[in-house]
Protein backbone atom coordinates (compact mmCIF):
# COMPACT_ATOMS: atom_id res chain seq x y z
CA UNK A 1 0.00 0.00 0.00
CA UNK A 2 2.99 2.03 0.90
CA UNK A 3 4.36 1.76 -2.80
CA UNK A 4 0.81 2.64 -4.61
CA UNK A 5 0.66 5.67 -2.43
CA UNK A 6 4.19 6.64 -3.12
CA UNK A 7 3.54 5.89 -7.18
CA UNK A 8 0.49 8.28 -6.82
CA UNK A 9 2.84 11.32 -4.86
CA UNK A 10 5.49 10.55 -7.90
CA UNK A 11 2.52 10.83 -10.78
CA UNK A 12 1.27 13.82 -8.92
CA UNK A 13 4.62 15.57 -8.53
CA UNK A 14 5.17 15.02 -12.37
CA UNK A 15 1.78 16.59 -13.92
CA UNK A 16 1.75 19.05 -11.25
CA UNK A 17 4.89 20.75 -9.83
CA UNK A 18 4.03 20.86 -6.03
CA UNK A 19 7.42 22.16 -4.77
CA UNK A 20 6.55 25.13 -7.30
CA UNK A 21 3.92 26.40 -4.82
CA UNK A 22 5.72 24.88 -1.13
CA UNK A 23 8.81 27.39 -2.41
CA UNK A 24 6.21 30.53 -2.11
CA UNK A 25 6.20 30.43 2.14
CA UNK A 26 9.74 30.28 2.52
CA UNK A 27 10.66 32.46 0.06
CA UNK A 28 7.98 34.81 1.59
CA UNK A 29 9.45 34.65 5.23
CA UNK A 30 12.42 34.55 4.13
CA UNK A 31 11.57 38.80 2.69
CA UNK A 32 9.42 39.25 5.92
CA UNK A 33 12.65 38.28 7.88
CA UNK A 34 15.07 40.91 5.85
CA UNK A 35 12.14 43.59 6.23
CA UNK A 36 12.34 43.34 9.74
CA UNK A 37 16.20 43.40 9.92
CA UNK A 38 16.31 46.62 8.29
CA UNK A 39 13.94 48.29 10.22
CA UNK A 40 16.53 48.72 12.71
CA UNK A 41 17.87 51.97 10.70
CA UNK A 42 21.09 49.60 10.11
CA UNK A 43 20.24 49.27 6.59
CA UNK A 44 23.32 48.96 4.45
CA UNK A 45 24.01 48.06 0.62
CA UNK A 46 24.31 44.39 1.49
CA UNK A 47 20.92 44.73 3.07
CA UNK A 48 19.57 46.37 0.57
CA UNK A 49 21.05 43.78 -2.22
CA UNK A 50 19.34 40.38 -0.19
CA UNK A 51 16.19 42.26 0.31
CA UNK A 52 16.00 43.11 -3.06
CA UNK A 53 17.18 39.81 -4.27
CA UNK A 54 14.49 37.99 -1.91
CA UNK A 55 11.75 40.13 -3.18
CA UNK A 56 12.67 39.66 -6.59
CA UNK A 57 13.22 35.27 -6.28
CA UNK A 58 9.72 35.37 -4.17
CA UNK A 59 8.17 37.21 -7.23
CA UNK A 60 9.94 35.21 -9.65
CA UNK A 61 8.34 31.85 -8.01
CA UNK A 62 4.52 33.92 -7.70
CA UNK A 63 4.84 34.59 -11.35
CA UNK A 64 5.86 31.03 -12.25
CA UNK A 65 2.98 29.77 -9.67
CA UNK A 66 0.12 32.24 -11.03
CA UNK A 67 1.24 31.17 -14.65
CA UNK A 68 1.11 27.42 -13.93
CA UNK A 69 -2.45 27.61 -12.38
CA UNK A 70 -4.12 29.90 -15.59
CA UNK A 71 -3.08 27.43 -17.75
CA UNK A 72 -4.14 24.30 -15.94
CA UNK A 73 -7.02 22.69 -18.22
CA UNK A 74 -11.06 23.28 -17.03
CA UNK A 75 -10.49 26.47 -15.34
CA UNK A 76 -12.40 28.77 -17.89
CA UNK A 77 -15.82 28.41 -16.22
CA UNK A 78 -16.81 29.37 -12.43
CA UNK A 79 -17.90 26.99 -10.69
CA UNK A 80 -21.73 28.62 -11.04
CA UNK A 81 -21.28 28.88 -15.11
CA UNK A 82 -20.15 24.68 -14.63
CA UNK A 83 -23.03 23.84 -12.61
CA UNK A 84 -25.34 25.85 -15.42
CA UNK A 85 -23.88 24.46 -18.20
CA UNK A 86 -24.36 20.57 -15.85
CA UNK A 87 -27.79 21.49 -15.95
CA UNK A 88 -28.07 22.50 -19.53
CA UNK A 89 -26.68 19.18 -20.93
CA UNK A 90 -28.72 17.51 -18.10
CA UNK A 91 -32.20 18.87 -19.92
CA UNK A 92 -30.86 18.37 -22.66
CA UNK A 93 -30.16 14.43 -22.56
CA UNK A 94 -33.41 14.33 -20.72
CA UNK A 95 -35.25 15.96 -23.98
CA UNK A 96 -32.92 13.13 -26.12
CA UNK A 97 -34.41 10.57 -24.09
CA UNK A 98 -38.06 11.25 -24.62
CA UNK A 99 -37.87 11.84 -28.34
CA UNK A 100 -36.04 8.63 -28.21
CA UNK A 101 -39.10 6.97 -26.09
CA UNK A 102 -41.58 8.57 -28.38
CA UNK A 103 -39.60 7.42 -31.26
CA UNK A 104 -39.65 3.78 -29.96
CA UNK A 105 -43.20 4.16 -29.32
CA UNK A 106 -44.32 4.97 -32.76
CA UNK A 107 -45.82 2.23 -34.95
CA UNK A 108 -44.05 2.25 -38.37
CA UNK A 109 -46.56 1.97 -41.57
CA UNK A 110 -45.56 1.16 -44.68
CA UNK A 111 -46.18 3.57 -47.70
CA UNK A 112 -45.67 0.04 -49.88
CA UNK A 113 -49.39 -1.64 -50.17
CA UNK A 114 -49.97 -5.15 -50.54
CA UNK A 115 -51.05 -4.65 -54.03
CA UNK A 116 -48.36 -3.04 -55.02
CA UNK A 117 -46.05 -5.29 -54.29
CA UNK A 118 -46.40 -8.69 -55.73
CA UNK A 119 -44.19 -11.49 -54.32
CA UNK A 120 -43.37 -14.58 -56.61
CA UNK A 121 -42.74 -17.02 -54.29
CA UNK A 122 -40.06 -20.44 -54.78
CA UNK A 123 -38.64 -22.45 -53.21
CA UNK A 124 -35.49 -20.91 -52.56
CA UNK A 125 -36.12 -16.94 -52.04
CA UNK A 126 -39.54 -14.57 -51.94
CA UNK A 127 -38.37 -11.71 -54.75
CA UNK A 128 -40.34 -9.19 -56.11
CA UNK A 129 -41.96 -9.26 -59.52
CA UNK A 130 -41.97 -5.92 -61.58
CA UNK A 131 -45.30 -4.93 -62.53
CA UNK A 132 -45.26 -3.09 -65.97
CA UNK A 133 -48.46 -1.01 -65.41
Amino acid sequence: MASSSANTNANVNAVFPVSLYEDLLPKLVAVLQLTQQNEGGMSNPQAKQRLLQATNNFKNAMAQAREFAANLPGGELRIEEQDDVIMMLEELKERKRAQLAEFAARKVTSTVSAHDLKMEIDSVASTPVQSDD
